[in-house]
Order: C-alpha cells, then sequence, then structure tokens
C-alpha cells in the first residue's frame, strides 16, 4: 500500500485575497448585523480561515445612522466613555448616541466581537462605516454582502 500524504494549506500574506463588500444596514438589528460584519473582518466565511492570520476582508457599511434595536434599548442601553482623569466617566444612552455619533453604534458593536489583541485591532482597521448611502470607495469596486 501507497501513503497518501495530506498537507494542510494555510494561508500566508503573499496567498491571501482581499475583497471590499459593501453593506446597507438600514433597517437591521445592531447585534445581528454586527456579528455578520466581524465573521468578515474575521474571514470566517472563507475557506482558507485560520485564527492565527488576518484573512478577512474589507467591509463598508452605509446607512449607518438607520440601525435599530429590539425592545427597550433606545432608552436603557448606555455607551460608557472614560478619559481617565476624575469625573471623567461619560454616560450616552443610545438614542443620543444615534443622534450625535450615528457611526459609533456600530463600530462599538463591531469592535466588542472582534479579538482584543494586535490582530484584532488590525482587523477593526479595515472596517469603514458610513452614515450616509454615499462613500469615497467606489475605486474599489465592492460587492455587495449577501446575509
Amino acid at each position: 500500500m501507497s501513503k497518501i500524504s495530506y498537507k494542510t494549506q494555510y494561508p500566508t500574506n503573499e496567498t491571501i485575497d482581499r475583497d471590499w463588500y459593501i453593506i446597507d444596514v438600514e433597517g437591521e438589528t445592531v447585534g445581528r448585523v454586527a456579528s455578520k460584519i466581524a465573521a468578515v473582518l474575521r474571514g470566517k466565511h472563507k475557506p482558507s480561515y485560520s485564527t492565527h492570520m488576518d484573512a478577512g476582508d474589507y467591509v463598508i457599511v452605509v446607512n449607518a445612522d438607520k440601525v435599530r434595536f429590539t425592545g427597550n434599548k433606545w432608552n436603557d442601553k448606555e455607551y460608557i466613555t472614560y478619559s481617565g482623569y476624575t469625573d471623567g466617566q461619560k454616560r450616552r444612552p443610545a438614542q443620543e448616541m444615534l443622534n450625535k455619533f450615528p457611526g459609533r453604534i456600530i463600530e462599538n458593536a463591531v469592535k466588542g466581537m472582534l479579538p482584543k489583541t494586535k490582530l484584532g485591532r488590525k482587523m477593526f482597521k479595515k472596517l469603514f462605516v458610513y452614515v450616509g448611502a454615499d462613500h469615497p470607495h467606489s475605486a474599489q469596486k465592492p460587492k455587495e454582502f449577501k446575509f
């Protein structure tokens, strides 16, 4: 009998093909769409996924101001920031966050779903969130991402 040798193929920086995807989040629930975005940023939708490599794609999110929460989260959910100084903690309800910084709702949700390492920070840099329907990345020819 002859031995059959299988060798696992791991992605390298030279073999990774990164695509650009555009996601319209109008009317979508924040948590559900954020988990899908985080999976694309990590590269989990590809067969060449490996935990130790950044094999993910670039994601453009449009209409970030038209996302929705379920239940009473617009009033109950709070976003907390802390500057490090005494009395430097700020609490903002989700409704105020939507009025002042609508893109940060998606950014915070996706960032919380990525690894808290150097690799996770590198993955987060491939996310581009825009409030309106237009974006400056038309030269990259982004494809529509289907859920």
